[in-house]
């Protein structure tokens, strides 16, 4: 006999209740077993094959499937089950407690996003697993706030998990096809110090970090001119200069200078073309100062940018299920990574992203029987049809 999983507001407390941190600060990282483990108790009760993806002694994945895996040709609901850290003192609710109030569920992750992960199991619940022609997936990824460990694992891997995926993003449910991508890069200049009263017994890096700002902001004018999308709010490429560090004193000459930038594709730019370009650039700036040496890191592996088709089946099935089309958004999702692996997808989920990452983050109560019928629909017609 199948055992129902708790009420989802019961479900969506649990998983707030987990501490599942992800952060590149080790003093703050924590593992996401304890949601890897409600979902795969609860999953399991409902028939699903369950499958925990181990990426490292602390971190998982989890692919709960539903159905034959013969034809991974389904549906794929996914979310990830980290939270970004929150800040100690600036919440007037605790944060792992999911309380509600005035018809809003608080918690870290109750919009960014483990409620969503909690509206897929109740889902699930009311399907019968006897009439599905294609299998229905639940996977939950780890580390999407960090380093999207989980999602890279996958497409690293090639992993095959259906046709349709979506991911439950906090977007007020409304269909997203694209986003703009996400690159940090940190540039160096090594010069050599020296006493401040004689420029010839040393290079000084902020001259040559001064020669390498100013290129950079001649190509993000040629950036902005070249590439255009109007479906974006901000319609170009961005191109932050974030942060500066060099020298320790007036009087020495900078031996080293650090600058750490932030890069925003449109979908068509290539990540791989954007470093080389900016590598040759640093080059270029550099030709005046043949004392300094410059050089490029890329700060993490970045998340590229990410479009479906306006045409795509289920851009279409989505906008015609909502009554509402399908846009583009600025921040980055695991997209563009599941895409990797042969799937068409869309982000859609609910709540809103300008309630995540900050104190009293929050999922309006209004969000979950709408968001219930969309997936039940969704599940309907690539499932069961």
């Amino acid at each position: 006999m199948i055992v129902r999983p708790p009420s989802v507001l019961d479900m969506m407390r649990a998983l707030i209740a987990s501490p599942s941190v992800s952060s590149a600060d080790p003093a703050l990282d924590q593992s996401n077993a304890g949601v890897i483990a409600l979902l795969a108790d609860w999953l399991e009760t409902l028939g699903f094959a369950i499958e925990i993806q181990q990426i490292n002694d602390r971190k998982a994945n989890l692919i709960a499937t539903l159905g034959s895996t013969e034809a991974m040709d389904g549906l794929v609901l996914s979310g990830h089950t980290d939270t970004v850290p929150f800040d100690e003192g600036r919440w007037s609710t605790d944060p792992f407690a999911g309380e509600i109030r005035d018809d809003v569920l608080y918690g870290l992750g109750s919009a960014d996003m483990k409620s969503f992960l909690a509206l897929a199991v109740l889902a699930a619940s009311r399907l019968d697993a006897r009439k599905l022609k294609r299998p229905l997936v639940i996977l939950a990824t780890a580390d999407e706030e960090s380093s999207m460990s989980g999602a890279r694992l996958l497409a690293a891997q090639q992993r095959r998990l259906g046709r349709y995926c979506i991911i439950g993003e906090p977007t007020g449910l409304k269909p997203i096809r694209m986003h703009k991508g996400v690159m940090m890069e940190a540039i160096d200049v090594e010069g050599q110090s020296g006493h401040s009263s004689d420029p010839d017994l040393g290079a000084n890096a902020i001259d040559g970090m001064h020669a390498i700002l100013c290129e950079l902001i001649e190509w993000r004018e040629e950036i902005k001119a070249k590439h255009h999308n109007a479906a974006f709010h901000v319609p170009f490429p961005t191109l932050n200069l974030g942060s500066i560090a060099g020298g320790d004193n007036p009087n020495r000459i900078c031996g080293h200078c650090r600058l750490n930038i932030d890069l925003r594709p449109l979908p068509g730019m290539q990540m791989s073309a954007l470093r080389e370009d900016l590598q040759r650039r640093v080059a270029a700036a550099l030709t005046r100062h043949p004392r300094l040496r410059g050089s490029v890191e890329s700060l993490f592996a970045g998340v590229p940018p990410f479009e479906t088709p306006a045409d795509a089946l289920l851009v279409r099935r989505c906008e015609a299920i909502t009554g509402a089309d399908a846009a583009a958004v600025a921040f980055g999702t695991e997209a563009p990574l599941l895409t990797q692996t042969g799937l068409q997808t869309l982000v859609m989920g609910p709540g809103h992203i300008a309630q995540a990452h900050q104190p009293d983050e929050f999922l309006p109560l209004a969000h979950i029987d709408p968001c219930i019928a969309i997936l039940e629909q969704l599940i309907d017609e690539f499932c069961l049809h």
